[in-house]
């Protein structure tokens, strides 16, 4: 069985709305609907752990009721910061059945089921995979407002998501390490175990929706791609 955590407890201050932006609309469905929709149609994912905030998962089970999330299993409580939001949706994973774990942002609606099932398959290969994207601005170093150096990019890439992980591998990492302000990606947990990371080159398009520029953008992608459209 392969599980989903998909972490939407963050509060979105950036996005300057006084309704959280997972749960602002884009053509008539929240931004939040169509990220869990993803997944729900991924043949690769067998079940659904949201992690939402403690005071939005009392009312969301009606919501998920509205669209079919038949796959969504559990909707529990974030913590205090990402990794400790992403630890309690794995505390709510089934370890005897659980075969790899799938980690991604609830602000990604614009994955790919495609994108979803190649990071799966190459975590079951390796042992852990993520799913990157190529950077294509030139990147500079700088120091006291100045640049100081232009940064090689060629062996440079953004983490997206998923991430997926054995069970164990994730869970291990979880326990070795401390779960601060300072750990924004699993991968860098299991970095620290000194685990090799496999890496699915994804599309651009699965960016992390922060500004309202982003909102826009999104916006006019679900207006004119269905899902296998959306490249990888």
């Amino acid at each position: 069985m392969n599980s989903a955590i998909i972490v939407a407890a963050g509060s979105g201050t950036r996005f300057g709305t006084k309704t959280t932006k997972k749960f602002l609309e884009i053509l008539g469905k929240t931004l939040i609907i169509y990220t869990l929709e993803r997944f729900v149609s991924c043949p690769a994912i067998d079940e659904i752990i949201l992690v939402l905030s403690a005071g939005e998962t009392a009312n969301f089970r009606q919501t998920a009721e509205k669209y079919n999330l038949k796959k969504l299993a559990k909707i529990v409580s974030g913590g205090e910061t990402r990794a400790a939001s992403v630890l309690n949706g794995l505390n709510a994973i089934d370890s005897q059945r659980c075969e790899i774990v799938a980690v991604h942002d609830g602000a990604r609606p614009l994955v790919s089921t495609l994108e979803i099932s190649a990071t799966i398959e190459r975590a079951k290969e390796t042992g852990a995979a993520c799913l990157v994207a190529a950077i294509t601005d030139t990147i500079k170093k700088i120091a006291d407002g100045k640049i100081v150096k232009t940064v090689d990019r060629s062996n440079l890439r953004r983490a997206l998501t998923p991430q997926c992980f054995r069970l164990e591998i994730l869970k291990r990492a979880f326990a070795e390490n401390e779960i601060g302000e300072n750990v924004t990606d699993e991968c860098f947990l299991v970095e620290k175990l000194g685990c090799e990371i496999a890496t699915v080159e994804g599309s651009a398009q699965n960016i992390k929706i922060t500004r309202r520029e982003d909102f826009v953008f999104a916006e006019n992608l679900l207006k004119h791609f269905k899902d296998s459209e959306f490249r990888i």
